[in-house]
């Protein structure tokens, strides 16, 4: 086989994954669309209502004392209004230094929660609504108390204070707000949402006063509620992961899909005293963080109506007669910042998606990263670090470039051979690999450079789409965000033009078929690259002038022809 066709190979290979990934999640929102609807025997929900708090196994349940576990487990659903649709109340807005934030006293929600230092896709002058409700899409942080007569998201709560908008002040380090659910079997409880200065961390805490004559009992649930529907601004194009993840010591990090939930067939670990469970989309998670060596169990189920949860049960333990307690849970809901993520709790930065090659996409973003640290500019660290890659690959890549100048020295004893041996094809490639051995040329070699920087060009992929550190970054003139597609299509094109530059340096393939392809590739990855995120694009163009440099060089040094080969070619010009 001719180096050329197998060039062909691996570039069909790359384009080929790149489609397979887009068409596994186009799958999988057709089979999600499938799914929902009716219930039936072959489509399972959760048995409880859609509205109805988780319910603890019988490990979590064994975890406390078996003595007078007179509050009960079980609480049956109140639901309020159509499914899928959430009942409103007051609410309440908190406005800090990192968020917009507003809590509705119906359930005590977290309703909105918007990221001041991120603007959305469409508009950079408004904020990006990590968590919203509104008709078009449902992404709400949940929470509440299991057992008879407690409040549970359902519930309606009442102020605390007559405050209703609460404003960071330069003198606060925090905000909180407390919110009174109605005094059942003489239990009062209440919920306290604290926001941080600096950060992307709101605890949510429930106080339990217990003033009956009874021990209480209690578990405290948390959880992600949200749809399917893919955030603002995503694209079919270039498909990111949307959907639940957890992380346990034993199991590592795992996700959770949604497909997986409606067919009840998610595998994930239930009981741990480590870990964490998420809702993730791109660049952005939603995170409950429970305390390490703590008891807990997590869940994951599917509603109706396109309504997924994912969360955590924790025992709040026994409150005897007279006394208070209290159960905390941190929620991380802000962007997926991989050094700040990997600080909060452990495997926490895996949440950034890097696909099945992040063994090579993290060491690109810590160089990456390192780049821009130093020249504070993402665009010139993209080109710092193509040229980096690039004279690490130097001696492969000269290899190659050798085997191709001297495979074009002899592409007229090649042309002659298959002219000689045209009605026989085994014969043919018999005689072009004893030319191979006699020239001491590897047909391979120039396949080699492509065939090692193939993974390194879909992890750099991965790490420009993946990086919120990269988004609405801009480089220089009409780039103003690398991870989004040129505007102008120049680079795009750009591209094409370099790609056409390296086909004429190389051999000429003796197929008319081959080169007619070939002469179309640039024009056809031209277009493919309109849709890339022009970061990738960058990283390419500059990689392909740094090729043609080298390959240049080495064809100028080697691809001169010998006085036997241009006697050969005289010859053959008077024959004919």
């Amino acid at each position: 086989m001719e180096t050329k066709k197998l060039v062909l190979i691996f570039i069909f290979i790359t384009s080929l994954l790149f489609v397979w990934e887009g068409w596994m999640k186009e799958r999988e929102r057709l089979d999600k669309l499938a799914t929902s609807g009716p219930v039936t025997e072959n489509n399972p929900v959760s048995q409880q209502g859609p509205d109805s708090p988780p319910i603890p196994g019988d490990a979590l349940v064994s975890s406390q004392s078996s003595q007078d576990r007179s509050s009960g487990i079980d609480t049956v659903s109140t639901s309020t209004g159509t499914p899928g649709t959430l009942p409103t109340k007051e609410q309440i807005k908190v406005i800090t230094d990192m968020v917009i934030a507003e809590i509705d006293t119906a359930g005590g929600d977290l309703r909105k929660l918007e990221l001041l230092k991120h603007p959305s896709r469409e508009n950079k002058e408004i904020p990006y609504a990590l968590l919203h409700s509104d008709a078009s899409q449902t992404s709400v942080a949940q929470s509440g108390l299991i057992g008879e007569g407690l409040p549970t998201h359902k519930t309606f709560y009442t102020l605390d204070s007559n405050v209703r908008e609460y404003s960071l002040e330069v003198d606060q380090d925090k905000i909180e707000v407390r919110l009174v659910a109605p005094r059942e079997n003489e239990v009062q409880v209440t919920k306290i949402y604290t926001f941080n200065r600096g950060s992307y961390v709101i605890d949510v805490r429930f106080e339990i006063d217990n003033q009956s004559e009874e021990i209480v009992r209690p578990f405290a649930y948390f959880q992600m509620l949200r749809d399917s529907n893919p955030p603002a601004g995503a694209t079919m194009m270039i498909p990111t992961y949307l959907g639940a993840a957890i992380y346990t010591e034993d199991e590592k990090f795992q996700k959770i899909q949604f497909s997986d939930l409606d067919k009840n067939k998610a595998d994930y670990p239930r009981n741990a005293d480590n870990g964490w469970i998420a809702m993730l989309e791109h660049y952005f998670l939603s995170a409950w963080l429970p305390p390490p060596k703590t008891p807990r169990e997590y869940f994951a189920k599917r509603q109706n109506d396109n309504l997924y949860t994912a969360g955590v049960i924790a025992p709040v333990g026994a409150i005897d007669p007279g006394k208070t307690t209290s159960i905390s849970m941190p929620l991380y809901a802000g962007p997926q910042e991989q050094e700040k993520l990997a600080e909060l709790a452990p495997g926490l930065e895996l949440t950034v998606d890097y696909s099945w090659l992040t063994v090579i996409a993290a060491p690109l973003f810590w160089l990456l990263s390192f780049y821009h640290e130093w020249v504070g500019n993402w665009g010139v660290a993209i080109i710092l670090l193509t040229m980096t890659v690039k004279l690490l690959f130097f001696p492969l890549s000269a290899a190659g470039y050798r085997s191709m100048a001297k495979l074009r020295l002899v592409t007229p004893k090649l042309q002659r051979i298959q002219e000689q041996y045209k009605s026989d094809r085994q014969q043919m490639h018999q005689a072009m690999m004893e030319l191979y051995k006699e020239e001491k040329i590897n047909p391979l070699g120039g396949c080699l450079p492509i065939l090692v920087q193939i993974p390194v060009f879909i992890a750099l992929f991965w790490v420009i789409l993946a990086a919120v550190e990269l988004r609405y970054a801009p480089f220089t003139l009409w780039i103003t965000d690398l991870s989004s597609p040129d505007p102008l299509y120049v680079m795009p094109l750009l591209m094409g033009i370099s790609m056409f530059i390296q086909f004429k340096l190389n051999p000429k393939p003796t197929d008319p078929i081959q080169a007619k392809v070939l002469q179309i590739m640039p024009i056809a990855f031209s277009v493919f690259f309109f849709f890339f995120p022009a970061g990738l694009v960058l990283y390419s163009l500059v990689n392909n002038i740094l090729s043609i440099l080298q390959q240049w060089q080495i064809t100028r040094l080697y691809g001169q022809p010998t006085n036997s080969d241009s006697a050969t070619k005289k010859k053959s010009k008077e024959k004919q």
